[in-house]
């Protein structure tokens, strides 16, 4: 219960801070711009919203498959929890609990993080005259614990147009992603 009631909580505090912030930005009382003409208020979307994210494994660890150009930490790691958002103001939060190794050569690292900070980064798929290309953008670093708990809130500058987003959890340290937005159905 006390998770759930965690989440919940975090969801609406991460929503709340977005909503929050000022939509109406340039326009006076009167929903007049400087210039004195009605404009259309700027209205934020969510543009991604997950609860539940794919730590580096298999195939994905180390460098022989990057994703985005990012590659995998060259050991496994594992997520207990994780959700966020991001909005189309490039507002990103994400909230990790338990974002640990699951194997290392050092097995004392086992179900241990050992890293001071986590990064999170966007991917998106843009346009570049008329081809496509890959954009990331990355935060700054966020305390992150041993136990791999951390809270990522920060606005990037998304490319417009931002198509196919992939919000990822990096080291503090180095370009090498440790989860990311996906799933996968654990065997029984």
């Amino acid at each position: 219960m006390r998770s759930s009631t965690f989440s919940a909580l975090a969801i609406l505090a991460a929503t709340g801070i977005a909503l929050a912030a000022p939509a109406h930005e340039g326009m006076n009382n009167q929903g007049q711009n400087e210039g004195g003409h009605h404009a259309k208020p700027h209205v934020r979307h969510t543009i991604l919203a997950f609860d539940t994210m794919y730590g580096v494994d298999g195939p994905f660890v180390g460098d022989a498959n990057p994703v985005r150009g990012v590659p995998g930490d060259e050991s496994p790691w594992g997520v207990d929890r994780a959700f966020g958002t991001l909005d189309s103001d490039g507002n990103l939060v994400i909230v990790v609990r338990g974002l640990v190794f699951t194997d290392n050569p050092d097995p004392t690292l086992i179900g241990k993080n050992d890293e001071d900070d986590f990064r999170g980064l966007v991917s998106c798929l843009t346009e570049d005259g008329n081809a496509v290309k890959e954009a990331n953008v990355l935060t700054a670093g966020f305390p992150a614990t041993p136990t791999g708990d951390s809270v990522i809130h920060a606005k990037v500058a998304l490319p417009n147009p931002c198509v196919a987003p992939i919000v990822m959890v990096l080291a503090g340290s180095e370009m090498k992603w440790f989860a990311m937005t996906g799933f996968e159905e654990e065997a029984d």
